[in-house]
């Protein structure tokens, strides 16, 4: 053993240890010890198992760290990748060497032993380096230790150190090879030290002042033919010349053109000035709104095209910037107010006849009008520092420093060019406002979900989009507060149509009108009544496919209703009262715009207060998030969905909800997201949280309000229940005496149709239940084509009843919805009709008739009297047929229809929000009576085939009150096939409808009258 290495004896010991464990075997000179420890030994050298696979093991780290830069675990990944590479290159304490096999299989037992690290929380802990013991043991001493050391003739002379030779070196000039000027010791530049080592101040009328003057004023460098300056002769710094001679032994037509000399000083200070606003240039010049540089312009140490690829690339941001400052002269010039400060010299002059710029774009200019005041504070410390020459300044470092501004100047540029530049001459105010909005919320939403990258650039974007967009909420502020939507120059979507008052009864439809644009035609597209938020107005906003501000499009219907709603809360009368206490209130009250601002702030600010609480908030939202995964899994697992990387990433967006618990399992929950900015989610998250609910709230203060107004103050509920007493005949006692007055005068034959009976009996009828509806009630006559008149049940089309409905109700329940009623009325007024003439027949009429006609046959004429009592007989059946038909289809019009989808109705009335809704309610109510009732065209063959049937019981009536002598007994042979004919039609069709599901409200009507059928 003793070539053995420590390892294998170390080995050896374990492996006896473990031999004694096992067997028990305690006497290592037993045999069946040492035959076990052969095979252990045997196992440990030729054992089955495969080496480690580094790559493996690389490739599963690689693996791991890919999955968690997925869920965004960057801390985690991050601490991933250093501590695995710093273990593979530290040394191990019995293995020589980094990155060994050793190294290896210990990262393939941990990666076997882990359980999905990548869903463990984990927390580095900071790990303290123990210093580095000093070794204070002297050496020296050691070493010299019994010699000799001859100090010599001077033992108190310091030691020589190569640190002071250093020092000294390092007091030469150092070379500025970055760019490209070399300070070699020209007389030149000595003269110019020994100035700067001596200051020197002039004075008018000193003989050295012309001297002072040559030496510190520029050499005019614009002028053509001006003296070279002096430069250094070293080979960087004549780089020009160098190519030059290069081109000229190369290249046997080459001929040196004439050029201009400037210093990199120079080409700095005007790149700023460009960049300033400075037209007059040297380098640069301007042509037809471009700027371009100059060809004969070049540096002593740089080549010229190399100088002009860089000059071209300051020139376009230099253009971008003269486009910019325009603008702002523009829009500036237009001001009635003096301009701006720094604006007033280059701002173009007020132009005569023309209108003023809208509140969007002065607003979007004073945004500009800030960044280029920090922008030119940048450009002026760049110029000082130049002067200063402190430091050294080259071209390169300018660029470098300003490369953040020219990013944002790039992105400005790119803002301007697509929402002001390209819109085209003569467009409406209100296309300008809304596609520069759009511009530069859709240019927020594209640099935002590139992520951390372009952090600078949406900040940039966001801020001057809250600067453009204040003019749009100050107008939505005064309109939702005040009920006034004051837009003088036409830049907002919703413009007013001052042609209707607020107290016309289209007011609700026609006063509004919402622009909106197709992107897809780029065309303007009028909506006259999409301001309305009616049906009607709804599908017309469908068609035009995008609004055209894409921020308010969430929020639009709540804006449209919360101002209309506020404009006619102003016109009402019980608004007169509270008009004193408005103005202490509103000074009060904080506007929209404000409003947003806190918000914006607040959220931004959210977790800077408490900077020490981070980890614990980390470890909060890690629980949500983890408490969020195992719910969604849940409910993705009940759609046979098994993929965990999709919960997580649902769970990390429910985290942006409030209201995610609420929809998965009902309980409340706080989130709290302080680590979160505005560059770090999505744009219209910011805007949910920070703009909409002011919108919200305000819409439903504003429409409650209107709601308690109109069915308190203004009894909406009650105008409602007096429309279906009297025109769906809810009302039954009332409105039957004043039918049964007209039914009773056709029974009698007499004349019904006169304005003054009719409307005498209307009154009589409703004035002694309800006095208060009489004079709002009125019955009409039309005149009908003559052609209508040919059925019995037609003589009824012309009669319409009208309520009036006060304003501001008439808005709920207007004409249109009149209309509506009246059909359901006539249709009922039908039907009540055919009841009341069945219901007044009488048997003794008949049979009175039948023995008055059966005296006057001869006694002996037995077989005359026999068919009489069959036609009597059958006149019996036939009227109890009649009448179950004619009973079945009024329950089922007046129950089955009217009342349980009125109760429906009632219900719906009382949830409703706004009057938008209640409009919509009420409408939706109409129809739906209408189409139950079979009045819709598409029904039109089942009420016709209702109406024969209703036709025929008249003539019958007629007939059973003429007697039996006065028609011919084939009459009886024809109603009953007439009737047995609609009867089966109707119950066939009613059958098949509701057996395909299309009608499911007809099941009870033909389940009725398929009891009274009688086959053949």
């Amino acid at each position: 053993m003793a070539h053995w290495t420590k390892f294998e004896k170390e080995t050896d010991a374990e492996a006896r240890k473990l031999i004694k464990h096992f067997s028990g075997i305690e006497d290592e000179e037993d045999p069946n010890f040492q035959t076990a420890l052969k095979f252990v030994w045997s196992n440990f050298r030729f054992h089955r198992f495969l080496d480690v696979n580094s790559h493996k093991v690389l490739r599963s780290i690689d693996g791991i760290h890919e999955k968690l830069m997925i869920h965004s675990d960057l801390s985690k990944a991050e601490s991933w990748r250093r501590l695995t590479d710093e273990f593979l290159n530290l040394p191990l304490p019995n293995t020589e060497g980094t990155k060994t096999d050793a190294h290896y299989g210990i990262l393939a037992l941990m990666l076997f032993l882990s359980d999905s690290p990548s869903n463990t929380t984990y927390i580095e802990k900071p790990r303290l380096k123990e210093p580095e013991k000093e070794d204070t043991f002297d050496w020296a001493k050691y070493l010299m230790e019994g010699e000799d050391i001859d100090t010599g003739p001077f033992p108190d002379t310091p030691e020589w150190s190569e640190e002071e030779s250093e020092e000294e070196d390092s007091q030469q000039p150092i070379s500025r090879e970055d760019s490209g000027i070399q300070l070699d010791k020209t007389p030149q530049e000595e003269q110019e030290q020994s100035n700067k080592s001596v200051p020197l101040t002039w004075t008018v009328g000193e003989p050295d002042a012309r001297t002072w003057l040559e030496q510190h004023v520029v050499a005019p460098y614009w002028v053509p033919h001006s003296s070279r300056f002096p430069h250094s002769l070293h080979l960087h710094s004549n780089l020009l010349n160098v190519w030059d001679q290069h081109l000229y032994n190369t290249d046997p037509l080459y001929f040196p053109e004439e050029k201009a000399f400037v210093t990199e000083t120079q080409v700095i200070r005007e790149t700023l000035w460009l960049l300033s606003g400075v037209k007059k240039l040297f380098i640069f010049q301007h042509h037809e709104g471009k700027v371009t540089v100059r060809n004969d312009v070049v540096v002593t140490h740089l080549t010229n095209n190399c100088l002009r690829s860089v000059l071209e690339h300051i020139a376009s941001y230099g253009q971008a910037v003269f486009r910019l400052q325009r603008f702002i002269d523009e829009v500036t010039g237009y001001s009635a107010e003096p301009s701006l400060p720094s604006l007033s010299t280059s701002s173009a002059p007020c132009k005569k006849g023309s209108e003023p710029p809208f509140r969007t774009y002065q607003a979007f200019v004073w945004a500009l009008y800030k960044y280029f005041s920090t922008f030119k504070e940048e450009l002026t410390s760049i110029e000082k520092d130049l002067i200063g020459k402190d430091e050294t300044v080259t071209l390169s470092m300018v660029l470098d420093r300003l490369t953040p501004h020219l990013a944002q100047i790039k992105v400005l540029h790119r803002v301007f060019c697509t929402g002001v530049a390209d819109v085209p001459p003569g467009t409406p105010n209100v296309l300008r406002a809304s596609h520069l909005l759009n511009t530069l919320y859709k240019a927020i939403i594209e640099y935002d979900n590139v992520g951390e990258a372009s952090e600078q650039a949406v900040a940039l974007l966001f801020s001057l989009w809250v600067e453009t967009v204040r003019p749009y909420l100050e107008i939505v502020d005064e309109w939702i507060v005040h009920g006034h939507l004051f837009d003088p120059a036409k830049e907002f979507i919703i413009q007013r149509n001052k042609d209707v008052p607020v107290n016309h009864r289209d007011f609700w439809y026609a006063t509004y009108t919402l622009y909106s644009v197709s992107e897809a035609v780029e065309g303007e597209e009028k909506l006259s009544d999409a301001a309305s938020g009616s049906s009607g107005g709804e599908q017309a906003a469908s068609r035009g496919q995008h609004t055209m501000v894409s921020f308010l499009k969430p929020v639009l219907k709540q804006i449209i209703m919360a101002g209309k709603s506020m404009q006619l809360l102003k016109n009402l009368n019980h608004k007169e009262a509270e008009q004193n206490d408005q103005s202490a209130r509103d000074a009060e009250r904080k506007s929209l715009y404000t409003l947003f601002l806190e918000s914006v702030q607040s959220r931004l600010r959210r977790g800077e207060d408490s900077p020490g609480d981070a980890v614990s908030e980390q470890h909060a939202t890690k629980r949500s998030l983890i408490k969020m995964q195992s719910i969604v899994t849940r409910h993705l697992e009940q759609h046979d969905i098994h993929d965990p990387l999709l919960a997580i990433n649902f769970a990390r967006l429910y985290l942006e909800q409030n209201d995610f618990h609420e929809k998965f399992c009902g309980v409340d929950m706080m989130l709290d997201r302080s680590s979160e900015s505005v560059t770090c989610q999505t744009f219209e998250l910011t805007l949910r949280s920070c703009l909409y609910p002011h919108i919200q709230r305000r819409y439903v203060e504003c429409c409650g309000n209107l709601m308690t107004t109109l069915k308190k103050d203004y009894r909406l509920l009650g105008y409602l229940q007096a429309m279906r007493n009297y025109f769906l005949l809810e009302a039954g006692d009332t409105m039957y005496d004043f039918y049964t007055a007209i039914f009773d005068k056709v029974l009698e034959k007499e004349s019904w149709q006169q304005l003054s009976f009719l409307n005498v009996q209307l009154q009589e009828a409703v004035g002694q239940r309800h006095p208060e509806d009489s004079s709002r009630l009125s019955i009409f006559l039309e005149t009908l084509d003559p052609a209508r008149k040919k059925q019995p049940i037609n003589n009824l089309d012309g009669l319409t009843l009208s309520y009036k409905v006060p304003w501001p109700v008439d808005i709920v329940i207007s004409s249109e919805c009149q209309k509506i009623y009246s059909q359901v009325f006539l249709l009922l007024l039908q039907i009540k009709w055919a009841k009341y003439s069945l219901d007044t027949l009488r048997f003794s009429d008949l049979t009175v008739a039948a023995q008055k006609h059966e005296g006057g046959i001869p006694e002996d004429n037995t077989a005359n009297r026999e068919p009489i009592r069959q036609q009597i007989h059958r006149m019996f059946l036939l009227r109890v047929k009649l009448m179950h038909f004619v009973n079945s289809l009024h329950n089922y019009i007046m129950t089955r229809i009217l009342h349980s989808t009125g109760l429906e109705f009632q219900h719906q009335v009382q949830e409703a929000k706004d009057l938008d809704q209640l409009i919509k309610i009420h409408y939706r109510y109409l129809s739906t009576i209408h189409d139950r009732c079979l009045l819709r065209e598409k029904v039109s063959f089942v009420k016709e085939a209702i109406m024969k049937v209703l036709n025929l019981v008249l003539i019958f009536s007629d007939r059973w009150q003429a007697g039996i002598g006065a028609w011919k007994i084939e009459s009886i042979d024809k109603m009953e096939s007439d009737f047995k004919n609609c009867h089966m039609f109707l119950v066939t069709i009613l059958n098949k409808a509701v057996c395909r599901g299309s009608f499911p409200h007809l099941e009870s009507l033909a389940l009725s009258l398929m009891a009274g059928f009688e086959q053949c």
